[in-house]
């Protein structure tokens, strides 16, 4: 059996399909299945693990409110327009769901650009933390009423896992109508094994993968294992288990069947790793003062930056270092060259009197920094 469980998580990301919350004959989500993964949640944030819902069934919910085919491919329009009438039926459903537990629902809608774009992909991750750390819980879906067959995720598999790595979540669970990966598809294969533990997605693993068994979901094995491998690069552990039991993470928890894909490296170390191989649009002198507060662990305050040079904007990199032009590392920066030479060398309470609004209080946060 796998060694991890998620009340080792820090940060848990968790995907819920169509399959499991939208009833495939008649169109209606199912709320007690709901309530009982809401109580779920509320366990896991009562014994200080935060959680991030990515949740499918928008566009499910959306084919009965609008008469729309319960099943098969609908036009681009009216998938747009599902979604939209969905999406009000999703986000309420939730919200009533959390609420006995006091816990306060948040709906985040994303399209790819949100992700590939560096700005909005920052502007993505500081909204979800600032949610996590309100004590909210964020539901995240793709964003259907807008999204075009070139900017789309194409299934919540895939966003699931790029939200674990915007948020840096140590564990991704994708709760699904299967409880993981088998060698060959046990539903036609007597002798298919179940694998609880993937260290390494090969080739051979990759041809282990299926077809989707569901007419509501987009994603099968295969969009599962380009999630993990997308989740496991960046120090994100992905378990697969199955979703069709009610309190299915407690389940989980307790030891129910699951495929776990183990992270290649910690999520920390990756993240400061891939902040290291940008190429810097400009860099931030420091005094003594900022370069020990720095190696304490702190983040970089305007107050101790006493040059800036370079042309860049918000969310681009930066090289930081001490007077002597010694580099300490790099950091994705909170202002724009011209803003972070305003406010270079004042405290961050003058922020607003400068610029004209309140601003970051830090002009490069610890989180976005590798010393």
């Amino acid at each position: 059996m796998a060694t991890l469980n998620i009340t080792d998580a820090k940060r848990l990301v968790v995907k819920i399909g169509s399959a499991l919350l939208v009833d495939a004959e008649t169109g209606a989500m199912q709320h007690e299945w709901l309530e009982s993964v809401c109580a779920d949640v509320a366990r896991l944030r009562a014994n200080g693990t935060e959680v991030v819902l990515v949740s499918s069934g928008a566009v499910a919910l959306g084919r009965g409110l609008l008469g729309l085919a319960r099943r098969g491919a609908l036009p681009l329009e009216q998938s747009r327009a599902a979604a939209a009438a969905g999406q009000i039926s999703l986000a309420r459903a939730y919200e009533v769901a959390l609420a006995p537990h006091g816990l306060t629902a948040a709906q985040v809608l994303l399209t790819l650009d949100d992700t590939a774009d560096r700005r909005r992909y920052l502007n993505a991750r500081g909204t979800l933390t600032a949610l996590l750390k309100l004590g909210a819980v964020p539901i995240v879906n793709e964003n259907d009423t807008v999204a075009t067959d070139e900017i789309r995720f194409g299934d919540n598999d895939r966003l699931a896992a790029q939200i674990a790595v915007t948020v840096g979540a140590d564990q991704l669970v994708l709760l699904s109508d299967v409880d993981g990966l088998y060698t060959s598809n046990p539903q036609s294969d007597p002798s298919a094994r179940h694998l609880p533990e993937v260290e390494t997605i090969t080739q051979e693993i990759e041809d282990m993968a299926g077809d989707p068994v569901s007419g509501l979901s987009k994603g099968g094995m295969r969009t599962k294992l380009v999630a993990a491998r997308t989740a496991t690069s960046s120090g994100c552990a992905l378990c697969i288990t199955s979703g069709m039991v009610d309190n299915p993470l407690t389940a989980l928890e307790k030891g129910a069947r699951a495929s776990w894909f183990l992270p290649v490296v910690d999520p920390v170390l990756a993240r400061k790793a891939w902040i290291l191989a940008m190429k810097p649009q400009g860099a931030l002198t420091l005094d003594k003062g900022a370069v020990s507060a720095l190696k304490a662990g702190n983040s970089l305050l305007p107050a101790g930056v006493t040059q800036v040079t370079g042309t860049f904007e918000r969310g681009d990199p930066v090289t930081i270092q001490q007077a002597d032009g010694h580099a300490l590392g790099m950091g994705l920066v909170r202002y724009s060259a011209a803003h972070a030479r305003a406010i270079a060398g004042h405290r961050s309470d003058e922020i607003e009197a400068i610029l004209g609004y309140p601003g970051r209080s830090s002009l490069v946060h610890r989180d976005d920094m590798a010393i």
